[in-house]
């Protein structure tokens, strides 16, 4: 089997390939409609997130047998028509739930402490302690929705904190040792803390909006590490100033993808994305929650057994 590598990735997955018979090629940099011209040559594909891969550009892929991405989701390819081609579809979302369980605690443990803005504080000339007071997460309740690979994994590292951990999630019976599962309604009445792990659909999509965020009997945390069109911007900033939201913890944005660069460049600026880049009780970092050394690796190495015990 021929594969085409679009996106750069550890090298142990085409040295996975290469050792059970698969034949790599490499291209990075080529437009969407060159890689269309040649895609037919191809039984395998191999992308991250370079670009959609459509119905359009699957009519090309006649001799496609499988389609790997190096990732936890699958949300960039049209899944329906890839099924209605025979073309099987593989991601490797447990490569990377260690590292976003780990990165969503640190978010929630910084925020809690205000250590972002300490930081800026002290490298500024002040020592304000009081004014930093920070709370613990012993004897709060945690809410996680989506209780999948990145939800049991973050799970799993609150169990040393003496917290109580819930989950929701629209499939049943996934609660376990580390979460117990609830209603929606039962969750936005207890929870302290809200984590997103789910991922894009047209559900989750414009989930957490101001009637989402009213339902909560109590102010609470938020900790965004799954997708950024999951929360409406908007209504975060006003729930932020409202005092319904005590902080947010956003590793992912709605405004990602190729408009984000552009609001630092000239285009408008989204005057809610504008004030919460002004909050200092909200945290922030470039998608890069699953994006460790480590789970480069696994991500790709997942990837690559998957393929072979398949297609091998």
């Amino acid at each position: 089997m021929t594969v085409l590598h679009l996106d750069s990735n550890h090298e142990i997955l085409a040295s996975m390939l290469e050792k059970a018979g698969f034949e790599n090629h490499y291209d990075y940099t080529s437009s969407r409609e060159d890689i269309i011209k040649v895609l037919g040559n191809y039984t395998g594909l191999i992308i991250r997130s370079r670009f959609p891969i459509d119905a359009a550009f699957l009519k090309a892929a006649t001799h496609l047998k499988f389609i790997g991405r190096v990732g936890a989701g699958l949300e960039n390819i049209d899944l329906e028509a890839a099924q209605a081609q025979n073309i099987a579809c593989y991601n490797a979302p447990q490569g990377n739930s260690n590292a976003v369980g780990e990165h969503a605690l640190g978010m929630l443990l910084s925020l809690f402490n205000h250590l972002n803005r300490c930081d800026q504080q002290v490298r500024n000339g002040l020592w304000l302690r009081e004014e930093n007071r920070g709370v613990e997460l012993e004897g709060k309740t945690v809410g996680i929705i989506g209780y999948g690979n990145m939800g049991r994994s973050f799970s799993k590292k609150l169990s040393g904190f003496n917290c109580e951990v819930l989950c929701y999630d629209i499939k049943l019976d996934l609660g376990n040792e580390h979460a117990t599962q609830v209603s929606l309604q039962e969750f936005q009445q207890r929870c302290d803390v809200v984590s997103l792990h789910t991922p894009q659909t047209p559900e989750t999509t414009g989930m957490v909006n101001a009637a989402f965020i009213a339902a909560f009997k109590k102010s609470f945390y938020l900790i965004n590490t799954a997708r950024g069109k999951s929360v409406v911007t908007d209504d975060l900033v006003s729930a932020l100033r409202a005092n319904k939201i005590s902080g947010a913890a956003l590793d992912v944005l709605e405004y990602e993808k190729s408009s984000f660069a552009s609001l630092f460049n000239g285009d408008a600026m989204p005057t809610a994305f504008a004030t919460l880049l002004a909050m200092d009780n909200v945290l922030l970092s470039p998608h890069v929650a699953g994006w460790t050394v480590e789970s480069k690796y696994k991500l790709a190495a997942i990837l690559a057994i998957q393929i072979i015990e398949n297609h091998g």
